[in-house]
């Protein structure tokens, strides 16, 4: 960790905030400053007029970088620390819970409705990373964080208190905008305290605790399914949560009134201006968290995703007109009314157009889309039951397996880091393109190793490869993301505004992308999973199918070897075949957008500076050539 802090403390003091010719510090907490910054260009001079383009940065991207000015070697020593502590224990939650969750929705007698509790994670995960990246740039990093651990700890208390499937679904809710914000804003902080050429290893350091958490959470999980109730695996955590935050809260606290002192920043409590009537300060909030767009995009995805995994509940199937009109309607929110908000009337969109734009922008948020969906086609959410159910594993060897994935990409993820800090020109885009051909190739050998003879060690091993391969896209593909939104905004502090709402956007479209694989998944099995029971259970036993399709528990009841047990398995392992062709074939598109992320330089490049590689190249001929016309001059 001091090595990390090292490297921090080693960057220098950031460059002061340049605010439209006034102070930064006459800088008002509830208002949005129009920052003319002196933009840095690739050749080192200064850009003196402002460019007009540039969305208005908000005060709490200001306050950041005012405070960002202040951190001492032992303040970011503490706050790292802070990091790893809570990514440690929400990664020790994950996995635990995610061993538990099964055996809650069984305990409702639903366990068909696991994927739709996917879905609601995911679209929860998805709409809310824009937001909470707003709430950071409007309040503040501190406040954000604090939200969250209140969002995690009433989802904690709901899930353990919870007597039915849909007081379980609705606490995914809190539970999963809490979790999903915390995720987007510990990268939004390390992008604050670090440049482009140590932020690859320094955003791997939230996920490097699954190297621990991967094998001691099943075990704990098993522990806890042996000796009580599934429900105080989930109770604990609102209790060591909020403890875990405090080394970080405090000192972002601590920081913050160390810039109020110095008067970077003005205090919260002084009054720069008349306050607002309180219609209009509602008003212009939500203005600045741009509501009107995350409700357009939240119920387009919830109305979308949230049927396809009902569609097997309905009698009718694709032919029910409800559920047809449910994603219409959805379809409508999403493709219509979304983008022309956006377009056309919101003066603090999501997504700024300078991102748009951006052909690495657009393709690596894509990319992340894609190989997100198919992780959720081919093992989550019903890998971990047909390890139960059709091979007969325990929970202690089951878990592990279907957590292998976290481990090796985060192996992956932090070997990469460290590659590309050290490489003479560190780029991304190798690494995206490898993982990406690793990723699909580990789904070709899962096609071949997930069968009910398959060992112990192939079920690790295929796991290991595709958790490989999403790890080595997943860390360069972000670090492309942000490189490419700092560009396109011009760098400087601009370019640092938009790396929040790119980073935000690249981790939504990955949960997106996580609940439409769950759709898809869930529509698969609950289609398949059914018929297939009625069709090979014996004649004595097809009344059962419907309690056997909804728990795992009762189908794990059945003798391993009995007729029953086997007609169960053949199920479950022709329906996973399914859903792994399935993977594979939404695999072409992660192969075309890893082709299409740019090829990035981040070499002697601070925060908000980079450049392509192909630009650098024509620099170089166009240097070359000046020199040459210089000579024949002469």
């Amino acid at each position: 960790m001091s090595a990390v802090i090292n490297l921090i403390a080693s960057d220098g003091p950031h460059e002061p905030l340049v605010v439209s010719g006034r102070d930064a510090a006459l800088v008002g907490y509830d208002s949005v400053i129009d920052a003319e910054p002196a933009i840095s260009t690739i050749d080192g001079a200064a850009n003196d007029e402002p460019d007009h383009r540039q969305p208005l940065l908000q005060a709490g991207v200001l306050r950041i970088e005012a405070v960002a000015r202040t951190w001492s070697k032992t303040g970011l020593m503490v706050a790292y620390l802070g990091i790893f502590l809570m990514a440690f224990t929400t990664s020790l939650e994950g996995q635990v819970t995610y061993s538990l969750s099964a055996f809650a929705v069984s305990s409702f007698n639903n366990h068909s409705l696991l994927s739709t509790v996917y879905v609601v994670q995911g679209v929860v995960n998805a709409v809310i990373k824009p937001p909470m990246a707003k709430i950071a740039d409007v309040f503040g990093r501190l406040e954000a964080f604090s939200i969250c651990i209140l969002l995690c700890v009433l989802g904690y208390i709901q899930m353990a208190a919870s007597q039915n499937v849909q007081t379980y679904a609705s606490a995914q809710i809190f539970y999963s905008a809490g979790s999903t914000g915390l995720q987007i804003l510990q990268q939004v902080f390390i992008a604050d305290t670090s440049d482009f050429l140590n932020r690859a290893l320094f955003s791997s350091l939230p996920d490097s605790p699954f190297l621990i958490t991967v094998w001691i959470g099943p075990a704990i999980a098993a522990a806890i399914l042996a000796t009580t109730s599934w429900r105080i695996g989930y109770a604990v955590w609102a209790i060591i949560l909020p403890i875990a935050f405090l080394p970080l809260g405090l000192t972002l606290l601590l920081n913050g009134r160390r810039a109020e002192k110095l008067g970077l920043i003005p205090s919260k409590k002084s009054k720069q201006k008349p306050s607002r009537p309180w219609k209009e300060s509602t008003i212009h909030l939500l203005t600045e968290l741009d509501a009107i767009g995350i409700l357009f995009l939240s119920l387009g995805l919830a109305l979308v995703l949230i049927p396809l995994t009902l569609v097997s509940r309905s009698p009718a199937g694709w032919k029910d007109r409800h559920i047809l009109l449910v994603i219409f309607f959805g379809l409508f929110s999403l493709l219509g009314l979304f983008p022309l908000w956006e377009s056309k009337y919101a003066k603090q969109p999501l997504l700024p157009s300078t991102l748009l734009k951006s052909k690495t922008f657009c393709a690596g948020c894509a990319l992340g889309f894609f190989y997100f969906a198919v992780f959720y086609i081919a093992v989550q959410p019903y890998f971990y039951s047909y390890l139960l159910v059709a091979l007969n594993l325990p929970v202690s060897k089951a878990g592990p397996i279907t957590q292998t994935f976290s481990f090796a990409s985060t192996i992956a993820a932090l070997l990469a880091s460290v590659v590309i800090r050290q490489l003479s020109k560190p780029r991304p885009r190798p690494f995206i393109i490898l993982g990406a051909g690793l990723y699909t190739v580990a789904i070709m050998v899962l096609l071949r190793t997930r069968t009910r003879e398959a060992s112990l060690g192939s079920l690790f091993g295929a796991q290991t490869l595709l958790g490989a391969g999403a790890g080595l896209m997943h860390v360069a593909t972000q670090l492309a993301v942000q490189a490419s939104a700092t560009s396109s905004a011009g760098g400087g502090i601009n370019g640092h505004g938009n790396v929040g709402v790119a980073t935000a956007a690249f981790l939504t479209f990955v949960q997106v992308g996580a609940a439409v694989g769950s759709a898809v998944s869930g529509a698969v099995w609950g289609r398949l999973v059914p018929k297939k029971l009625v069709e090979y259970l014996p004649d004595e036993v097809k009344g059962e199918a419907k309690k056997i399709y909804s728990s795992v528990v009762v189908a794990c009841s059945y003798k391993w070897g009995s007729v029953e047990r086997e007609a169960i398995a053949r199920s479950y392992q022709e329906t996973i075949t399914v859903l792994l062709w399935l993977a594979l074939v939404v695999c072409v598109p992660v192969l075309v957008m890893a082709g299409c992320v740019g090829d990035y330089r981040l070499d002697g490049m601070g925060r908000g500076m980079v450049e392509q590689e192909d630009d650098i190249k024509g620099r170089k001929r166009g240097e070359e050539e000046r020199e040459r016309e210089d000579e024949a001059t002469r």
